[in-house]
């Protein structure tokens, strides 16, 4: 019987192997479920580069209108208000993998496919950088300031605006203590933020005992509103452990099962559950809460998002779905090495040094 098999570098491998890579890669990655075209996604996809040559994308926020308006036949000419807008941008760059074998003796000792094994280890490690990017943004983990692991973007701190701890007094993640665990209460807390803040005036101070910025835009599904909080597994463990209080639990979960329209729905997937109309996921890679460049050990940042969060722009021929994919001989033929690069930059979105659509939440969180 004939097999159909793919030389090294053979347009149609390359073509099949990149898509592989692209499609099992993303099915490991927490972030590819909040990606998407529409500004209702947490992380908006820009596909300028994808169309054009650049290296930058720049992208503007409206702020909402704030005059009076003119009652009456009073004079509208000369009492225009002026369209107030702000710009954010992502930088997009290569980044690029490889793995190598040890030559045909090596392949000959071993029972499995070493291009195969190459997809494998390739796409743990893409899925992995992925989301590690991803959380590194979208928390404003300043500590990490090699952009290969923030999406080629610096990391922006949160302001004081988007920034809670369950006990007001501590005015810093070094200050964070062994009480301060996660709670309910700092969820519900969160969405009043969300809900609550006045655009009326755009700066880090407060009007009328609200927090001024913008309101955070929910996620809407079938006609209902829904944010997302991402929690690291021990500030998880501390959310278990609330069993007797309103909101136990077992009835976190359950409402993430009831009613069978939002099952499919891809930002429910692997959801722990669901509080206030806020989806709850949780990821080891939440980051340490920290102070600029120093981290708290045991406490973590765990992140409260909306629409928009974050912005992610790929290069031509590339984007969440396509990959480069490379094989290569050396020595003689002897040795394949395979290489696996995307051209992505990712960056969390700020407008007037003012956090868009996240909300950051700094707990003690020590590891069990």
């Amino acid at each position: 019987m004939a097999a159909t098999s793919f030389g090294t570098n053979d347009p149609l491998a390359v073509k099949l192997w990149s898509k592989k890579l692209s499609v099992e890669a993303l099915k490991q990655t927490w972030v590819s479920k909040f990606m998407g075209d529409s500004t209702d996604s947490i992380i908006q996809i820009k596909d300028e580069t994808k169309k054009s040559a650049g290296d930058q994308i720049t992208f503007g926020l409206r702020v909402q209108l704030t005059g009076t308006g003119i009652a009456g036949d009073g004079t509208l000419q000369g009492n225009e208000e002026a369209l107030q807008t702000y710009s954010d941008s992502v930088v997009i760059n290569q980044l690029r993998h490889s793995v190598r074998n040890g030559g045909r003796m090596t392949a000959q000792r071993v029972p499995f496919d070493l291009r195969n094994e190459a997809l494998a280890g390739l796409r743990d490690w893409w899925a992995g950088r992925m989301d590690t990017c991803a959380f590194n943004q979208l928390c404003g983990n300043t500590v990490q300031t090699d952009t290969r692991f923030t999406g080629f973007n610096a990391t922006v701190a949160p302001d004081s605006g988007h920034l809670l701890r369950v006990n007001s007094n501590e005015a810093s993640a070094a200050s964070i203590s062994t009480t301060s665990t996660f709670t309910l209460t700092l969820l519900d807390q969160a969405v009043e933020r969300a809900r609550s803040m006045d655009p009326s005036v755009v700066s880090n101070t407060t009007t009328d005992g609200l927090q001024v910025g913008y309101p955070i835009r929910p996620c809407m599904i079938n006609g209902s509103a829904y944010y997302v909080a991402v929690l690291h597994p021990a500030q998880i463990t501390s959310l278990r452990a609330l069993s007797s209080s309103a909101g136990n639990w077992f009835d976190i979960q359950s409402s993430a099962l009831k009613g069978g329209e939002i099952e499919d729905n891809p930002i429910f997937t692997g959801a722990l559950g669901m509080y206030n109309n806020c989806v709850l996921h949780g990821d080891y890679r939440i980051p340490l809460a920290c102070d600029t460049t120093t981290a708290k050990t045991n406490a973590r940042r765990a992140i409260f998002l909306g629409g928009q969060a974050a912005v992610c722009g790929f290069g031509r021929d590339n984007g969440p779905e396509r990959f480069t994919w490379v094989e290569e001989l050396f020595d003689y033929e002897n040795q394949l090495g395979v290489a696996a690069g995307a051209i992505f930059g990712m960056v969390k979105t700020t407008f007037n040094s003012l956090d868009f659509g996240t909300i950051a939440l700094e707990t003690y969180a020590k590891p069990v």
